[in-house]
């Protein structure tokens, strides 16, 4: 069989071409296919994105998990959080409304009615000493009462002598005299009986008093006890100190620079350096116009207002200056949440968590909200300056007049809401 060598190249060619078409549909049906499957899983993720539920604002929680957490509620105050100048100091009690509880009489210690932190009237008896020469002076104010009636008859016989001129004029000089030097030292007799805390009037031969009481001389909180039962107590070793805290004062040091901001009338807000959460207020009332020491400081007097319990004579403190009047909206810091780069806060609300539902399923949709639930609306705030445990806010949607808001517990609160938006999405 003979073959023709131009028909078999002819069909090689043929057969080639046929080839490199069926390779070159095949690729581009590939090509298309994935394409389309792009555009389809693009399409169905664009419609799951149209179709994905917004975040939940709204959590409820019930009355036991607010009061596990310890939530605690306030509202927005208004506060100056302006301040621009710190400075360091200390409480201070006036020295006119400090006392010490002394006896003028030296004694021994017999009884001591207070401890320290009790606090006392004026004039209430603290401590009881005792001194035989108590009792003697007693005795002899006893005794020149007798004398004084003697020597007053004396000088009436005397006078009675005398005008007669049966007796010596030098003899009636003489019980004259005697008769007022012994009503001068029943005079001194009377006040010292007195100084005692002994009613002269109420002495007798059968009522002497043979212990001194020691009298609080101010109402106050007794700061220290110097003496104990058993010991030597005079004027010169008191007995104990009384404070009144009542009239606590805040000494500032201020440095030179920062002086010329301060004026007479200002308002102070201080914190205690071992328990800054707390705030107190104190107004300038004087400024000094001498540097301390050496700390080339100048002190600023000022009296404490308002609250002063857990206040003591010589806490040291950290106060903060407002330069001005102007007052902001602010919270209290543990009221503030961050999120996603942004800051919230709750508020609690009368509306209703909001209700997510799978795809096909019906659950709770006629579930009615538990008795005694509360909710609470997670609002979007701008931050601002924080001080004295406060930080300014700026409400980026407005809310209620008087609205409470969770002041502790806040933290908790959106973890929920965080734990719920997971179990939905």
């Amino acid at each position: 069989m003979k073959f023709d060598i131009k028909n078999i190249k002819r069909l090689a060619s043929s057969c080639l071409a046929i080839l490199l078409v069926s390779t070159f549909f095949a690729c581009g049906g590939d090509k298309k296919t994935e394409e389309t499957a792009a555009e389809k899983t693009g399409t169905e993720s664009k419609n799951e994105e149209a179709h994905e539920e917004e975040a939940p604002t709204i959590a409820t929680l019930s009355e036991e998990q607010i009061k596990t957490v310890g939530i605690t509620y306030g509202s927005v105050e208004q506060k100056q959080l302006t301040a621009t100048i710190k400075a360091n100091g200390n409480l201070r009690v006036p020295n006119n409304n400090k006392a010490n509880a002394t006896s003028l009489y030296g004694g021994v210690v017999k009884t001591i009615n207070i401890q320290v932190g009790s606090f006392v009237k004026k004039g209430q008896v603290v401590a009881t000493i005792t001194n035989p020469q108590f009792i003697q002076l007693q005795e002899e104010y006893l005794n020149i009462g007798n004398k004084i009636t003697y020597a007053d008859q004396e000088v009436q016989r005397q006078k009675e002598l005398n005008a007669g001129n049966a007796g010596a004029l030098k003899n009636l000089q003489i019980a004259t005299a005697e008769l007022n030097t012994l009503r001068t030292r029943k005079a001194s007799l009377h006040q010292q009986l007195q100084l005692m805390g002994i009613n002269p009037s109420g002495i007798s031969n059968g009522n002497l008093k043979a212990a001194l009481v020691v009298v609080s001389p101010i109402s106050g909180t007794v700061s220290d006890v110097f003496s104990k039962i058993g010991s030597y107590v005079d004027v010169s070793s008191p007995v104990a100190e009384i404070v009144d805290n009542g009239q606590l004062h805040l000494d500032l040091n201020v440095f030179e620079k920062d002086l010329p901001m301060l004026k007479v009338g200002q308002t102070i807000h201080f914190t205690l350096t071992n328990n800054p959460t707390v705030e107190y207020d104190a107004l300038v009332f004087s400024i000094g116009s001498a540097f301390e020491n050496e700390s080339k400081t100048i002190p600023v007097h000022c009296t404490v207002k308002g609250n002063k319990s857990g206040l003591i004579d010589g806490m040291n403190i950290t106060g903060f200056v407002s330069i001005n009047n102007v007052t902001t909206s602010a919270v209290p810091n543990d009221a503030i949440v961050e999120s996603e780069g942004k800051t919230f806060l709750f508020v609690v609300t009368d509306k209703k968590a909001e209700e997510h539902h799978e795809e096909g399923e019906q659950e709770h949709k006629d579930e009615k909200e538990p008795v005694g639930n509360i909710n609470f609306e997670k609002v979007e705030v701008i931050r601002g300056v924080s001080n004295l445990g406060y930080t300014a806010i700026t409400f980026v949607i407005e809310i209620p007049k008087g609205a409470r808001i969770v002041t502790k517990g806040a933290f908790f609160i959106n973890a929920k809401l965080t734990n719920t938006e997971g179990d939905h999405h």
